[in-house]
């Protein structure tokens, strides 16, 4: 061991868990699922509208299996006339946007409306395909594909209730937990598709009205951290017993070496979760930077992995 990585690892460790007291935060290496960092990564707590990947997941899947298209209208339904939140993209019942369209509002702008018309949409066509279970409805359906996505994921300690990620509408608490949404955000960020979402700052959006003319929304990416230190994604979430809720994704240049004939190339991405945070994008730059410096160590340490330490 060099001196220079042997002081990396004796810095590392003087670093604390927490920088600034958030009820949780993981910290994993997207490729491998090695573990960098965690702090109460088991606790169950509520996520806000983290739930939005599991849902945004969901609807990408199913296209992937159905071949629809991206360009399909989608019409807001009854059901998501009350789900008002702080960033409304301005959709009402009746209107007609594309699924593209609510892929966006519901991943950038965190608009729950747009979560519930996807969830609509999708669950109607799983009803009609015959596989539907007893007489659930449409929304209710598409939750139950949530949950079993997280059953697939192993996300053993987690609950999803609705597609939004409101935590103020069922009587039971929706909850997961750092690790579980590091399961669910590793996913999703292997998916092409679902790291061009979310990786866009801006997107400006055609919504049809029932009666007049469309018109065009611009939509803006909460997470204000996007495009610094590398980061392309992945969520924000906030509800009043959720706290401050982050998933940042930070990608870097490939690691290419040649071992004889063989050139083995290692792509790198760290993905940080920071649940219950009063100041969730100070704390989940500082966890960045020190799930860095931990990836750094443990690479060149040889990148060991251990059962233990694997998500």
């Amino acid at each position: 061991m060099t001196a220079s990585l042997l002081r990396t690892i004796l810095f590392l460790v003087l670093l604390p868990l927490s920088v600034h007291g958030a009820e949780a935060s993981f910290t994993v290496d997207a490729t491998s699922g090695h573990i960098l960092d965690a702090a109460n990564s088991n606790r169950k707590l509520q996520v806000g509208s983290l739930t939005k990947i599991a849902t945004a997941m969901v609807v990408l899947d199913w296209m992937d299996v159905s071949k629809q298209d991206l360009n399909t209208l989608a019409t807001v339904p009854p059901s998501a006339g009350a789900l008002r939140g702080a960033n409304d993209a301005g959709l009402q019942v009746g209107d007609r946007v594309t699924l593209r369209d609510l892929l966006y509002a519901a991943l950038l702008q965190s608009d729950n409306i747009a979560a519930q018309t996807l969830a609509d949409y999708v669950g109607q066509r799983i009803a009609s395909s015959g596989s539907s279970a007893g007489e659930m409805d449409p929304v209710t359906l598409f939750i139950a594909q949530m949950n079993a996505l997280a059953r697939r994921l192993h996300m053993d300690r987690t609950l999803f209730l609705n597609p939004h990620g409101l935590d103020s509408l069922e009587r039971k608490l929706p909850y997961s937990t750092a690790a579980d949404m590091g399961r669910l955000a590793r996913y999703a960020m292997s998916k092409p598709a679902f790291r061009f979402f979310v990786s866009q700052k801006e997107r400006r959006i055609v919504i049809a009205h029932e009666m007049g003319s469309p018109t065009e929304y611009m939509l803006r990416n909460t997470n204000e951290l996007l495009g610094i230190n590398a980061i392309d994604g992945v969520k924000t979430g906030q509800t009043q017993l959720a706290g401050g809720c982050l998933i940042l994704s930070s990608a870097r240049l490939p690691e290419a070496r040649q071992d004889g004939a063989t050139f083995i190339v290692t792509p790198r991405r760290v993905i940080v979760i920071v649940l219950g945070s009063s100041d969730r994008f100070g704390e989940g730059g500082q966890l960045l930077n020190r799930g860095w410096q931990l990836y750094d160590a443990w690479a060149a340490a040889g990148r060991r992995l251990s059962r233990n330490d694997l998500l």
